[in-house]
């Protein structure tokens, strides 16, 4: 797939939309991210992050429901990006998302901003 074009997979249940925009890349997964789901997820991250794209947004604003599945899948990312200097940004939290990240004390390891524009400027 042409990463400088949108790309999507669906499962059902998650989608997960894949855009370049300057250093970033923007990852838009929609629907319930869980254990089925997880790897709709993985793939492009480890994709973007195997290209060298190491700053990487994950906008949340669709994201319905995340389980500990879904949770280990960003954490891993988090991980990778930033030990080759860059950073997971999580944007567009919805409450019930936010809550899980609340509840397990991830929200702290990542950085949170209100929107993708906050993030891309952040």
């Amino acid at each position: 797939m042409d990463r400088a074009t949108v790309g999507s997979a669906n499962r059902g249940r998650l989608q997960v939309e894949v855009r370049t925009e300057g250093s970033s890349e923007i990852v838009k997964p929609a629907g319930e991210l869980d254990h089925h789901t997880a790897e709709l997820l993985r793939a492009p991250l480890g994709e973007a992050l195997e290209q060298g794209r190491v700053r990487l947004v994950i906008d949340c604003s669709q994201l319905e429901f995340c389980d500990s599945t879904g949770l280990n899948v960003l954490l891993g990312a988090r991980l990778k990006a930033e030990a080759a200097g860059g950073g997971v940004h999580l944007a567009g939290m919805l409450p019930v998302v936010a809550r899980v990240f609340e509840i397990t004390g991830a929200e702290a390891v990542f950085t949170v901003h209100d929107s993708v524009e906050a993030a891309l400027s952040d």
